[in-house]
Order: C-alpha cells, then structure tokens, then sequence
C-alpha cells in the first residue's frame, strides 16, 4: 500500500534518528477483519508476523477505561488544567515519580486485570492457539507523553522470553486512537524471519554462558535494554526493509509474534494528547511458561 504523503507532512522520530520518507522504507500495516475464517488469521499471521485486528473490541470499553487511568493520575498534574480525562492534554510537565507511584499500583487493579482479560481477547486466544489460553500476570501499561524524545527501540519480544515457550503471541492494544503522529508501534516488514535467524545467532552465542545467563536479555552478547538498535533508519537499510505505520483507533488490537520486529516513534501529537497503551502476552496454558513473567510487571524487574 502506497504512502500518503501528508501523514509525513512532520519528521517522525524515533530515539532521535529521523524515519526515511521514502516508499522503500515506508509503508502501512495491513489491517484484518476479526470476522475473517480463523485459518486465514492464522496463514495471514504466519506470513506477516502479526494481525491488525480492526474493531476487534468495544470502543466505549476502551475509552471508560482510558477515562479511569487518567482520571486516577490526574492529581499528579500530568494533565492540563480542566483537561478531559479520555482526552489526556498533557500539561507539558510530569511528576515521574508520582506518576510511577500510581502507574504501579494500577496495574496491580482488578479494573487492568478485568480489561486484559476481556471476553474476546480470551476468546480469540483460546481459538486462535487451539488451547486454553493463558495470559501472563506481567503485563505492561505505557503513556507516552508528547515530545519525549526517548521511545522504544528495535526489539523482538522472545529476548525478553526466553525461559518459557515461543508459541506465545503479543496482543498490543491502544488504549485511545492512535494516529501515526502520536507514535503508535511501527513493525519492520517481514522481519519474524529475521527475528528468528537473530535469536539463532544468540543462542550460539549464549551457548556457553550459565543458565539464568542464557535467558537474560541484558547479557554480553546482548545490546542495551536487550534492544537491537535504536537507529531505525539503519536497521531498515541494513535489511532492505520498510517501516510499517498505523492510524491506529480505540478497539484495534494489534496480535505479533516473539519474533517480529518493532519500536516505537516518537509522539508529536499537534494536540498535544497524552499516548496510551498496553502489550499483554497469551500462550497455551499447557506450554511451558517463562517463570520471570508470573510476577506482576514492576519497573526495576529487569525485563
């Protein structure tokens, strides 16, 4: 699918490397229908690393809960004055600490337990992995505030999973819309084949170090926040690959393999919106589970 020019009308950045505007390194997710024949979901993701599910939950679901999260920061000034909830106008100033402090019990609350285990993601997963399915208890809510330069950098999640099964599947899911300009995940074309010729390397690489070190996504053979880079631009040409963009919306869940490529860019919301979302991670009860993952998510767990 060809490239709008106008939605790159302003530089996207990512860590401070600028994406290429060309059509070769550039493009858009492909979107599916969650109504479509559960086999050509399943030939689709194993041919592309991941689904688009478009309209896959309730927007008014998704939106309440929006609501809740920042209502429940709002004292900390995170928002700006008179500022509507759902709608998250970011004050220009955040109180790190005081947002983490409530960011870390939240995710600990029935309501965030509630949300990632709503009826048609369970239910999708049970289909979609022909098995119980089993949602990790570390699960992870980010806000993205505008005009922070640091996002997330090029990575496949398996780094981060290794002592467990990798029959396992990311939902991320935005909690809101999600334009390309509020820097939404962007997914490396036809990278869960590069993905895994990757993590072959790693694990020659990893053979000969202890166990626990094997597993660990920051060892010496490993780069920085187990990250494959934060220069996206390079990566890209590296590769010969494109760069895919979303205009993501409130009810999208986005499903990728361990496997797959992605990073995030950075938001430069003209309205000046808070970004927030979460990535949730569903595997077969009856696969082996990564033990570090069965603790609630906390910011100095090392993953």
């Amino acid at each position: 699918m060809d490239l709008e020019p106008v939605l790159l009308a302003d530089d996207l950045k990512s860590n401070g490397y600028t994406l290429s505007k060309t059509p070769e390194r550039i493009g858009w997710l492909s979107p599916s229908d969650p109504a479509e024949p559960l086999e050509t979901l399943r030939q689709r993701y194993r041919q592309e690393g991941y689904l688009w599910l478009k309209n896959f939950l309730n927007k008014n679901v998704v939106l309440d809960f929006r609501r809740r999260f920042f209502t429940a920061v709002a004292h900390t000034g995170l928002l700006a004055p008179g500022s509507d909830p759902e709608e998250a106008i970011f004050s220009g100033e955040e109180d790190v600490q005081a947002v983490n402090r409530v960011l870390m019990e939240f995710v600990r609350s029935a309501a965030y337990e509630s949300f990632c285990l709503l009826e048609p993601i369970w239910q999708f997963y049970d289909a979609f992995l022909e098995g119980f399915s089993y949602l990790h208890k570390r699960k992870i809510l980010r806000h993205n505030c505008p005009g922070d330069p640091a996002t997330t950098g090029a990575h496949y999640d398996l780094i981060y999973l290794r002592g467990g099964t990798d029959r396992l599947c990311t939902s991320w899911i935005p909690i809101g819309d999600i334009p390309v300009e509020m820097g939404g995940l962007v997914y490396l074309e036809g990278s869960d084949a590069r993905g895994r010729q990757i993590e072959a390397e790693f694990t020659r690489q990893n053979a000969h170090l202890p166990p626990q070190e094997r597993l660990n996504a920051y060892n010496k053979n490993m780069g920085k926040n187990g990250w494959l880079t934060k220069d996206l631009p390079a990566l890209a040409d590296r590769l010969d690959a494109r760069w895919l963009l979303a205009n993501y919306t409130a009810g999208d869940m986005v499903v990728h393999s361990p496997y797959m490529i992605h990073a995030a860019t950075m938001n430069i919301d003209p309205l000046g919106r808070v970004r927030l979302s979460t990535d949730i991670r569903y595997q077969r009860v009856s696969d082996e589970i990564d033990p570090r993952w069965t603790n609630h998510w906390s910011l100095d767990d090392m993953l």
